[in-house]
């Protein structure tokens, strides 16, 4: 209400000062208030990094994800409370068997050609996608068992026509699923599912999505001033798109910077609207009236290896480790950024029992919590039963520095409050820490997870025998055939899907298959001028398309 009025008074405001000085010069009067204008439809922003990627098919890192989910468009549109938003499909319509998904695409969605957006667009970019030649790792992940014949397509068995995707006309898409896969409308946001224009792709050929002019968009911004190497870059209100009307932002400019400090002083001049705080940042400005928490749903835990080591090959061990650090005062004194305890292997505020309404963390509670006593007794019995007093153990992460002091603070604990545990910290490049955990070769590991669409099977699926992540020689027959009920016979019963994942996740806590630490947030600066970001819980951070900018005193 207080901005309405602001924003009346400034109305006037603005009014009386053109009336006045029309008298003397209406031609700089014009030029002030287009000027104005113009502010008042800007944002300046900062990058934490430059883009390693704009082709959807190749991005695979957060900072891709946010610029290519704000230029281009899938079949829906994640918006506020999780709510899925028609973007190029109008609506659809399910088989009863729930294998066969119909989508009637809009008439007056283009390209930023001026090319028509259709249903071939979709079916030549899923093609690509699992295409072995492309070389993507989001689309065989993704697509693989739920696209009928992405994985063997991926593997050379069969062809990218025998996809099941197909165009009937130009506004029709008709898709065949592997199995019901209630979480698919939620998959169509992601970039691996966005439409390619084909033509245009080919006349670029290797040159394709390196820099703004071999890029075309469908969205609601474009990405303008860009190459690969940029450190700066625009985000333009994209003419061209279907409901550019609602788009009220006419540019947003990003600058990469790196250092928290000079993000902050850029702040305070008026040269950022909005900034990350590290831990070090946030007492300082915890008062400050323009600091927010803006909470997360990606999750950090302790991954241990039961084929390296007899100690976590031991249930007992592996319970007394999780037990033994306290994650309170890491989350409240060292991270100190927002993130919040993690007692469980779901996020807080990610799914919902379908007919009561209630949390799932809030139903399942917290399963592995700090207990130093219990940890302790564990400890001993674990040694006992491995037949051993000493155990040496290594711990992997990456080299960024919250890293570095979340590592150290985990190794005094463990090693303070289980006698006889020696804990080695190895701190690598974060590309060859995700080769040790794809080879398996570590002990335990500090690793995170952030969802890949809006469904429970994102979380427990990461710990089925074999799994792609699982990758620590965890097992368990019950886990598995519950975790996998919720996409086979329970595919299209909600309440009995919620309820195996229920059962699912005790079970990983009776395994102590992880130890979870906690659940990540972001400490911010953020400009009252800032109105309508929303803040994503998957793929892109952050929604742009309903952002306004208010005006401020």
């Amino acid at each position: 209400m207080r901005l309405t009025k602001l924003s009346s008074l400034v109305s006037f405001a603005l009014l009386l000062s053109v009336f006045v000085v029309a008298c003397s010069n209406t031609s700089g009067t014009e030029e002030e208030t287009k000027a104005n204008e113009e502010v008042k439809k800007e944002l300046h922003l900062l990058s934490s990094d430059t883009i390693p990627t704009m082709d959807a098919h190749m991005g695979t890192d957060v900072i891709s994800f946010q610029f290519i989910g704000a230029t281009k468009e899938g079949l829906y549109r994640l918006g506020d409370n999780l709510e899925l938003k028609p973007g190029i499909a109008k609506d659809h319509t399910v088989s009863k068997d729930g294998l066969t998904w119909t989508f009637n695409l809009r008439d007056d969605a283009k390209w930023s050609n001026g090319d028509p957006v259709t249903a071939h667009d979709f079916v030549y970019a899923w093609q690509r996608a699992v295409n072995p030649d492309t070389g993507s790792e989001y689309g065989p992940y993704l697509m693989g068992g739920v696209i009928k014949n992405a994985t063997a397509i991926n593997k050379g068995e069969k062809t990218l026509d025998e996809l099941g995707v197909k165009a009937k006309g130009d506004h029709m898409l008709v898709v065949t699923l592997e199995k019901p896969t209630p979480y698919f409308k939620s998959l169509t946001t992601r970039s691996t599912f966005m439409p390619f224009n084909q033509k245009f792709i080919k006349k670029q050929g290797k040159n394709y999505a390196t820099s703004t002019d071999t890029m075309l968009f469908n969205g609601p911004f474009k990405l303008t001033n860009w190459e690969s190497t940029a450190s700066s870059w625009n985000l333009e209100k994209n003419p061209k798109y279907w409901d550019a009307e609602t788009v009220q932002v006419e540019k947003m400019t990003f600058d990469v910077v790196k250092d928290p400090q000079t993000a902050v002083d850029l702040y305070e001049a008026g040269k950022a609207d909005r900034v990350d705080l590290t831990s070090d940042l946030v007492d300082k400005y915890a008062s400050h009236s323009d600091f927010a928490v803006t909470p997360e749903t990606a999750l950090f835990y302790l991954k241990f290896n039961q084929t390296t080591s007899d100690a976590l090959a031991n249930v007992n061990i592996r319970k007394a480790l999780s037990k033994a650090i306290d994650k309170k005062s890491m989350v409240n004194e060292l991270l100190n950024d927002g993130s919040i305890v993690s007692n469980g292997f779901v996020p807080q505020n990610f799914a919902k029992h379908p007919e009561t309404g209630k949390g799932f963390r809030e139903i399942n509670g917290p399963l592995v919590t700090y207990n130093v006593e219990k940890a302790q007794a564990l400890w001993q019995k674990g040694l006992k039963e491995i037949g051993k007093e000493k155990v040496e153990l290594e711990l992997l992460s990456s080299d960024g520095e919250v890293t570095k002091t979340t590592t150290e603070y985990i190794a005094n604990q463990l090693e303070k409050n289980l006698p006889g545990l020696s804990i080695e910290l190895k701190r690598v490049p974060f590309e060859q820490r995700l080769h040790a955990d794809t080879t398996m070769n570590y002990d335990i590991e500090l690793a995170g997870w952030g969802p890949s669409y809006l469904d429970l099977y994102t979380w427990l699926d990461l710990w089925l025998t074999d799994g792609g992540n699982n990758k620590m020689g965890y097992s368990n027959k019950e886990y598995d055939q519950l975790v996998k009920s919720t996409v086979d016979e329970f595919a299209l019963e909600p309440v009995k899907r919620f309820e195996a994942s229920l059962k699912a996740e005790k079970i990983l806590a009776k395994d102590a298959t992880v130890a979870p630490l906690y659940q990540s947030g972001r400490s911010q600066l953020i400009s009252p001028k800032i109105e309508g970001v929303i803040s994503r819980p998957f793929g892109p951070k952050y929604e742009y398309k309903w952002t306004r900018v208010a005006p401020t005193e």
